[in-house]
């Protein structure tokens, strides 16, 4: 468990700090044996535009036992099953499949966003779609363009951490006028200052001339006697 958790702790900041391209992933409640991952749908395919939700469970034998991964967005592929159930050999233990210790998450989201691209019709999971996919290649793409249409709608979850706020009409011009008004009570404020210090000096002149009034007399009268 302890091997587990320090390896997950590495793969998930990797994952955080240099995701593979079209591929995000993040835990559930923080917990590190259970993620989602997201994977953009690879280019020039039918699953172009698409965004697809995976889950993942690490074992607690992990790195030497491969997670469970399976599909929560619905795909019509020859590997995955209507279950999300993907058949991949990365994804078995040897000597049946070729999972390995030094397979990380971001090596394998990124090898089952190859398969997405690139199906294997000799190891279908989905008898029906194989056979459509070796058979009947433009109605295989069609189905698999509408069901991507159809369910694979999300945002990638990658893009909208990275997106900054963009204001509408509304809030810029309301922050505008707030700026505005701001300025000009400001404005105001330094108005009504000048005045009161404009008043302040006008009293202070006013009693340095009754001083100077009051001091002449005595001086004329000292200068008599």
């Amino acid at each position: 468990m302890a091997a587990m958790r320090s390896r997950m702790r590495k793969e998930l900041e990797m994952l955080e700090n240099d995701p593979p391209h079209g591929v995000c992933a993040w835990t559930i409640d923080e917990k590190l044996d259970d993620l989602q991952a997201q994977i953009q749908g690879p280019e020039g395919t039918p699953y172009e535009n698409g965004v697809f939700l995976l889950e993942i469970k690490i074992p607690e034998r992990y790195p030497f036992e491969p997670p469970k991964v399976h599909f929560l967005t619905p795909i019509f592929h020859p590997n995955i099953d209507n279950g999300g159930r993907i058949c991949l050999d990365t994804l078995k233990m040897q000597p049946k499949g070729s999972w390995m210790p030094s397979v990380n998450l971001s090596t394998l989201l990124t090898t089952i966003r190859l398969l997405m691209a690139e199906p294997n019709p000799d190891d279908g999971l989905m008898p029906e779609i194989t056979d459509l996919f070796k058979q009947n290649h433009a109605l295989f793409v069609t189905k698999a363009k509408e069901m991507t249409a159809q369910h694979a709608t999300i945002k990638f979850k990658a893009e909208l951490a990275l997106k900054p706020k963009v204001l509408n009409e509304d809030e810029s011009s309301s922050e505008d006028e707030e700026s505005k008004e701001s300025c000009s009570s400001s404005s105001d404020d330094d108005e009504e200052d000048n005045e009161d210090d404009e008043e302040d000096n006008e009293d202070n002149e006013e009693e340095n001339n009754e001083e100077e009034e009051e001091e002449k007399p005595m001086y004329k009268k000292q200068r008599l006697e």
